[in-house]
This record gives C-alpha cells, structure tokens and sequence, in this order.
C-alpha cells in the first residue's frame, strides 16, 4: 500500500452515481489528494438494514454501481481497499432463505451458526452474561424454518445480519470464493469486519478469544496468497490492538481520535505523547469513519487503566455533544434504533464545534502521526451533521453518513478550508520526510512538536493548543522553509 491518503467513501455519497464516475471523480477534482480508496460496501445490496454491511449477495456489485470490471478499472487509479464481511450475510441472502425452506437438508445448513452449534448442552444464564455484545440483548433471532420447526440463530449484530459458522467447510469455502474475486478485480487490501465476533466458543466472551486470533492469522495468510494486504477491524481495549498489530499487516489506529480531542479539548498532549511512544506503527489513522468516534479504545478495562483517566473521558464524551448543540446525543446510544455501545455518533467537525482552525490542527495531527492516513468523505468536506438523514431513518451512525449531490461536492471544494485540508494532504502525500523515522519533540503539554526525518530531508509539525493555531516547516528543494500554517 502507498504511503499516501486513503479516502474511504460510499460510491454513491460522494455526488457520484457508480464506479465510473468515482473514478472520474479522484482524477480530476480530487486529483492529488488520495493515493487509495477504501470503498465501503458495494454488493448487492447496498441499501440494505446496515448500509451495505448486511451483503444479500458479498459476491456481486450493486448493478447500481457497476460491476466487477469496474472496480477493477478504478484500482489502475488507485490502490483499492474492499470489506470482507466475515461474520454475518444478510437474511435475505438466497443461502439463508434456503436454509429456511429446507432446514437441515439445504446445501447451506453448514453455512450458518446456530446456538446449539455452539451450546450442545444448553446454555445457562452465567453463560450468556459472558458473551460479549456491540449491542443491548441476546446475540440470537428465532427463525420459524417451512416445517415449522425453530432454531435460535446466531445473530450478533441485528436480527437481518444472519452470523456465518467460519469454522465449518462450508464458511471457509465462502470466505475463500470472495478472496479469489477480489483479486482478480485487482483489489489490493481487504478490511476485515467484525472479526472480533467470528469465533464463538462455549464458555467464553466469543469476542477477540485466542481462536479469533487463529482465525485472523490463517484469514490473513491466504489473503497474502492472493495478493491482499489485511486491515484488521476492532474497537477494543488499547492493548489488544497492540497485540493485534504483531500479527496482522495493519490495524486501525482508533485511539487517536478521542487522543486528539483530549488534546485539544484540554489543551494539553500528554495523553497523545503516551499513545504515540508505545503504538503500533503498521495502523491506519482515522478521525472519523462511517460508524461513530470510539470510546472503549481509550477507556480502562476492568482494573487496568486506560490511555485516558475515565472522568476525563466523560468530560470529553460530554464536551462533544456541548459543542454539537445536543444533536450528537440524539444519534447516541439508545437515543436511536442502531444502538452502539462504544461510540458517539457526531461528525468531527461538530465534535471541534465547527472551528476550522481546530478542525485543521486536528487533521494536522493526523498526517503527522505514525501510519497511512484515512480520510472519510464526510470529514473531507469539514461537515456538519446529517439531521435530516438522521430523523428520516432513525439510525444514529447516519448522522454522519450524507449523501452528497455533485453540485454539493463541486461546492465544497471551493470553500477555504477544503483548499487549506487540500494543501495538508498534499505536502502529506508528497514530501519524501515521511518516509524517514518519526520523532516527538519534547516542549510543555500545551505544545505538540512532531517530526519526520529521511536523512537530509525532514517536515515538522508545532501545534500550539492554546490557541488551535499550527505551523509546518521542513525541507523544500533542500531550502529550510515555512510550508504551512494556521
């Protein structure tokens, strides 16, 4: 993977139809600013209950969309990054509705995880208090099979999202058939989705257990087979991530974005500094995401203290739904029908209370820390939250989920803080320090001073907290010279 900024987008979000117009779109109005594009769920279907996360058909592009020649057109433009949706397919799948028309003697059965599969025996309530949950409730849906018998299936995340038994024949086999289209539509790295829910196993949390850790490592090993690089997805505690990164090509830096709101809701770095000196340096940093800003990524686990002290925490919590007037609380928690336990549904530029300045500082950050940036479409544009989408569908992750019209898009990129982002991601992108080793520069808590160094060449990051202000200065054409500041 280039070490350049990724964008991650919906196809049909960003003021574009299809792939096509996609492509057109980082040729020209976009042109410089991404050197790949994670493209967020494109099968069949896309407007499905989890937007696209609920695949009816994982093996087919939308028709809306295109097709897989497509896609493959768009990877000769840029490295293209695809979800491998390994947990769950949706109830609407034709294995699934097999499944239910002939039980145990469809060609599917095997495909499926059932609670009996797991729980033999029976399962008692000590038990299920064990399981590990995204979401309030048990992890299982009663399906009514055509002869009238009942199963309770597996179902960790709503009772549509049916969940795949990836340790039967049948499972791998399904994973294996999406890895070999993948490479022949030239997609280079893959993010796994929920794999932390993969594995269930009797008697345990069934969330990131030592099983899942094989199933990631053998997953990751055939992809490598194909050509595909492997992004591992999990909101977890700190140091399973860190323990995560050791065996796998890359894990998403999601501590960083309440670190960087700590720093500068508070003004102070010290928390940040922490994180930067013991992170994994194979991660993809993220402000914002299509789901909400993670909190159980910095929060204490039991007794073991986390990378920020939870009342601070909390104030920070507290602080983003101040600076979005509220509206963050309404796309939060049990506020709305998807609940998610684990994150604050707002968009970053809301989070900062719409200061561009700070907005730029924090993306500053970003770019500067260690591993490959990405940068959602939402955030791109420095936006506002979605209420409108948000009160149509009553699911909270819409909030920052908007569907751009062309002329929108066309719009926003006349606007001066998407130029100075624009001219941020450039000299990202372009100076040839950041391939060199990283640096903290120690001053006071109320100044953050990064640096990258490449033998003679070096870029450097000062970020003023007090007053959300920054300055870049490094080598240009080997002169020392201010390139940025704000």
């Amino acid at each position: 993977m280039k070490n350049k900024i990724q964008l991650i987008t919906y196809v049909n979000r960003i003021g574009c139809a299809n792939f096509q117009e996609l492509k057109a779109l980082l040729e020209n109005e976009l042109d410089g600013l991404f050197g790949g594009v994670h493209v967020l769920p494109f099968f069949n279907s896309i407007d499905g209950e989890d937007a696209g996360f609920d695949p009816i058909d994982h093996k087919t592009v939308d028709a809306r969309l295109g097709n897989w020649d497509d896609v493959k057109s768009l990877s000769v433009t840029a490295d293209v990054m695809a979800d491998l949706i390994v947990n769950h397919m949706s109830a609407d799948s034709k294995e699934f509705r097999d499944f239910i028309q002939n039980g145990d003697d469809s060609k599917f059965s095997a495909l499926f995880l059932t609670r009996d599969k797991v729980f033999p025996n029976g399962v008692n309530e000590q038990e299920l208090a064990l399981i590990y949950r995204p979401r309030p409730g048990l992890p299982f849906t009663k399906y009514r099979f055509k002869d009238g018998s009942e199963k309770m299936i597996w179902t960790t995340f709503t009772s549509k999202q049916v969940d795949i038994d990836v340790n039967s024949v049948a499972g791998k086999a399904y994973l294996d058939s999406i890895l070999e289209i993948y490479q022949k539509a030239g997609i280079s790295m893959i993010r796994l989705d929920a794999a932390g829910y993969a594995i269930k196993k009797a008697g345990s949390s069934c969330f990131m257990i030592p099983e899942t850790f094989e199933f990631i490592d053998a997953l990751t090993q055939k992809a490598r087979k194909f050509g595909i690089e492997v992004l591992v997805e999990i909101h977890s505690f700190y140091k399973t991530q860190i323990e995560i990164a050791q065996k796998v090509d890359y894990v998403y830096d999601f501590a960083l974005p309440v670190l960087v709101l700590d720093a500068l809701f508070n003004k102070n770095a010290e928390n940040l500094k922490h994180w930067l000196q013991i992170s994994p340096r194979n991660v993809i940093t993220v402000l914002d995401t299509h789901d909400g800003i993670g909190v159980v990524d910095v929060a204490s686990e039991g007794e073991e203290k986390g990378l920020i002290p939870d009342s601070v925490l909390e104030g920070i919590v507290d602080t983003i739904h101040e600076n979005s007037e509220g509206r963050s609380r309404k796309a939060t928690g049990a506020a709305a029908s998807n609940l998610d336990l684990y994150q604050v549904n707002c968009t970053y530029f809301e989070a900062l209370r719409k200061n561009e300045n700070a907005y730029l500082a924090a993306r500053a950050i970003q770019f500067f820390v260690p591993g490959i940036p990405q940068v959602y479409y939402v955030g791109l544009f420095g936006d506002d939250n979605d209420m409108e989408l948000l009160n149509k569908t009553n699911v909270g992750r819409d909030i920052n989920r908007h569907y751009y019209t062309k002329g929108e898009v066309l719009e926003k990129n006349k606007s001066a803080m998407f130029q100075n982002l624009s001219a941020l991601m450039k000299l990202r992108n372009s100076h040839n320090a950041f391939n060199g080793d990283f640096k903290i520069e120690e001053i006071d808590q109320a100044n953050l001073h990064l640096k990258w160094i490449n033998n003679d060449e070096w870029v450097a990051l000062q970020v003023n907290l007090m007053r959300n202000k920054f300055e870049i200065f490094g080598t240009e054409q080997k002169q020392e010279k201010l390139l940025f500041s704000i």
